[in-house]
């Protein structure tokens, strides 16, 4: 439910055009610190409003009836920042550099019942302030409710009027700031009539110490009293978990499977040599009846211009998730706000389009495409037409409820030209110089132009089977990897183990690639040659599971609730699945490829 109003008119000064090819903009806690001097003033800036369990669901501070200036006045923001749905503006608190100060009154203020009401709600709705001085968050909740009893049963609602400021510096450098309301009295909200007015005074206390500590970084986590949670450690459960599954997979792939080929290459080969050229297509090998396809297992697929867009995107997104791995290990981020890897994440996006077109187009000359232009158009379309479509509806919802992940126009119109000048003009670039490089796909064995008739296969043998079994391990290997991460994209948590998730999203490949393998192998054994989607769409299907996990996540492991937060969750979560399903597809089709390429090549043919 929303109990804000429509937020006030203001104009954003955005970084030049220049951050966002740079990369990451400013963020809060990590650049930007200042010098100061003894007296000298320092602004604390109001940001955003917004339930406590609905991360994405904020409001400008100054949309409450709240101590606010005549005359307001935004600072510029970077594309990181209001991405993350910041709205920094000037407030009317006086900071002077190590000077304290004690009760000064912020202002006084008249409340009508409406306004009242407003703020009843929202503190119902648990709403916590974010302030922002010299670049560190400072966040506490806007007011007090306490539930006692069931017979008689008591609700109490209560307003901070009183906000203590704990700074810290070393010499002339802010280290650490932190609001305070642990030894104040909430003013009630409760008992007001209709027509009647409350009176309020809002003061504040500012009190300064001394730290040791140099950097910002330096400070042990934990020790800042921080309002969100920070309770990740190293999950050696999820770590062990993962392991053992992939050592599992990979020894069943290399040395079951391997020892099976090797029976089948000498048997095929010693039945090659001592039968007749003639004999070869009515030879019944049994289970084991993949030399009996072997005219038609590079028989090319239906819709193969939708398969090559397929691998092409997937290769892309593949580039971009392990870039934004490596910028995390390297230490570009930080862990304690999402705008630097959202600025990343477009930037990243944009410049890979390049490889999204060049293996597209590559592999669909290869495989007898003629239709280039049609893939490219294809190819860059298959997300950003999904993507677009899904925000679409999720900034509606934002703007239509006044929150501040509803994205400006101006940004709006700045995000639309790096995809038409960055984006769509290097998947051109990349889809021409694929089509150019592109070699014949050289098959190991001819095609025959009459395709072999496929022999009934068993129920265990089925696209659905396949797709649960390719599906339900590689997400088996991450699902406990995956709670953290949702926890920390969707609730409060703070993620800075880059090193355990460049593992684990390693393993992910790696489990992916070699039940492929396995699953490809066993149809093919089965004389079905229809492999080339069916390796897309078996492992693929890992995207499913884990936009089932979300559907999990939300109604087991979040409190988040109504429509702002519902729309925006599930919107990304199937848009999340489906960045999976291309990823992984793409793994499990070029791992399938390879072993195929294999197995063929070494096998005495006529």
């Amino acid at each position: 439910m929303t109990v804000l109003g429509h937020p006030p008119s203001w104009s954003c000064q955005w970084l030049p055009f220049l951050i966002l090819l740079l990369g990451t903009g400013h963020e809060p806690g990590v650049e930007g610190v200042t010098h100061y001097k003894a007296g000298d003033p320092v602004i604390l800036y109001v940001n955003k409003v917004g339930p406590y369990h609905n991360p994405q669901e904020t409001y400008h501070y100054y949309q409450l009836p709240v101590c606010c200036p005549e005359k307001i006045r935004h600072k510029s923001l970077s594309l990181g920042e209001v991405l993350d749905g910041d709205r920094m503006a000037e407030s009317l608190y006086e900071i002077r550099f190590r000077e304290n100060v004690e009760k000064r009154i912020l202002c006084h203020m008249q409340l009508s019942s409406a306004q009242v009401e407003q703020l009843r709600q929202a503190i119902e709705e648990l709403y916590y302030f974010e302030f922002v001085v010299d670049d560190l968050p400072i966040r506490g909740f806007v007011g007090y409710m306490e539930e006692s009893g069931f017979l008689p049963h008591s609700h109490k609602i209560g307003l901070w009027t009183h906000l203590d400021f704990h700074l810290e510096f070393h010499g002339d450098r802010i280290i650490f700031a932190n609001v305070s309301v642990r030894d104040v009295k909430p003013h009630s909200l409760d008992g007001l009539r209709p027509d009647e007015f409350l009176g309020l005074t809002h003061t504040y206390s500012v009190r300064w110490s001394e730290t040791s500590v140099e950097r910002r970084s330096d400070r042990r986590r934990g020790d800042d009293g921080g309002f969100f949670p920070r309770t990740l450690e190293i999950h050696w459960l999820s770590i062990i978990n993962s392991m053992v599954l992939v050592f599992l997979l990979v020894g069943f792939v290399a040395v079951i499977l391997m020892r099976v080929l090797r029976n089948d290459l000498a048997r095929y080969n010693l039945d090659e040599e001592t039968t007749s050229a003639g004999s070869g297509d009515d030879f019944d090998q049994g289970d084991n009846g993949w030399k009996i396809i072997h005219t038609d297992v590079f028989r090319f697929p239906p819709y193969r211009g939708l398969l090559c867009a397929v691998l092409g995107v997937g290769a892309q997104f593949l580039a971009l998730g392990t870039g934004i791995i490596v910028m995390a290990l390297l230490g570009m981020f930080n862990v304690h706000r999402h705008g630097a890897i959202n600025s990343a994440a477009i930037l990243l996006y944009a410049l890979t389009c390049c490889i999204s077109g060049y293996v597209s187009s590559h592999f669909y000359r290869q495989i007898g495409g003629e239709r280039w232009v049609w893939n490219i158009i294809l190819t860059t379309s298959l997300f950003s037409v999904p993507f677009f479509l899904t925000w679409s509806v999720v900034n509606s919802v934002h703007w239509a409820n006044g929150s501040t992940q509803a994205l400006p126009a101006t940004t709006i119109l700045l995000l639309l030209t790096v995809w038409l000048l960055v984006g769509f003009p290097l998947t051109v670039i990349g889809g021409i110089f694929g089509k150019n490089n592109a070699s014949p796909f050289d098959a190991p064995c001819r095609t025959k132009n009459i395709a072999r008739e496929i022999p009934p296969q068993p129920w265990y043998k089925s696209t659905l089977i396949h797709m649960t079994v390719g599906g339900f391990l590689p997400f088996s290997a991450i699902s406990v990897e995956l709670y953290y991460i949702f926890a920390t994209v969707w609730g409060r948590e703070q993620y800075t183990l880059y090193g355990i998730l460049f593992f684990v999203f390693a393993i992910l490949l790696s489990v992916g690639a070699c039940i492929s393998i396995a699953l490809t192998y066993f149809q093919l054994s089965g004389e079905d040659y229809r492999w080339w989607w069916r390796s897309v769409l078996s492992v693929g299907s890992t995207g499913l599971f884990i936009f089932l996990y979300s559907v999990f996540y939300y109604a087991r492991r979040s409190n988040m609730s109504g429509a702002v937060q519902t729309v925006e969750f599930f919107g990304y979560s199937l848009l999340t699945g489906y960045v999976f399903f291309l990823m992984l597809g793409t793994i499990s089709f070029f791992s399938s490829l390879k072993f195929i390429r294999y197995i063929y090549v070494n096998l005495k043919m006529d």
